[in-house]
C-alpha cells in the first residue's frame, strides 16, 4: 500500500548573498513507515568551484549533523532524541547558513529506501 513521504534536498551555499549552490545529499521522511534518512555525497571540486576559501572541514561537519539528527537516538544531541516527524521539520527549516535544504516536497511510495536512492541519483549525483 503507498505511502506519503517528504523529501528535501540538502545544499552547500558557500556564499549565501550570490545564492549559488551545490546539492550535496537528500532526506526522506515517510511516517506511516516509520523512516527518516539522509543520504550525503560531498563533492568538494563542486564545492571549491563557487568558493575556493570554504572551509570544507567545517562544512562537512555540519552537513554529517544531518546524518547523525535523522538517524536519532542518544548519540545525535538533544534534536535527535525528538520523535522523528519533528527532526525532519527541525532539519529542513528555513535557514540562511551555508548548509540549506531545498522546500519540503510530497510524494507516494511504498519503499522510500528506493525512493531516496532514486532521487539522491537524479539530484545530487
Amino acid at each position: 500500500m503507498p505511502n506519503v513521504f517528504e523529501y528535501a534536498i540538502i545544499r552547500v551555499v558557500p556564499k549565501v548573498e550570490r545564492e549559488e549552490f551545490v546539492n550535496v545529499g537528500v532526506i526522506l521522511y515517510c511516517g506511516p513507515l516509520k523512516f527518516l534518512k539522509t543520504k550525503i555525497e560531498i563533492n568538494t571540486t563542486r564545492i571549491t568551484a563557487f568558493c575556493k576559501d570554504i572551509e570544507l572541514p567545517e562544512v562537512q561537519q555540519y552537513i554529517q549533523t544531518f546524518e547523525q539528527i535523522s538517524a536519532g537516538g542518544k548519540g545525535s544531541g538533544p534534536i535527535g532524541e525528538l520523535p522523528m516527524a519533528e527532526r525532519f521539520r527541525w532539519l529542513t527549516a528555513t535557514r540562511s547558513s551555508i548548509i540549506q535544504t531545498s522546500k519540503v516536497h510530497p510524494g507516494i511510495t511504498d519503499n522510500p529506501q528506493q525512493v531516496l536512492e532514486r532521487l539522491f541519483e537524479q539530484h545530487v549525483l
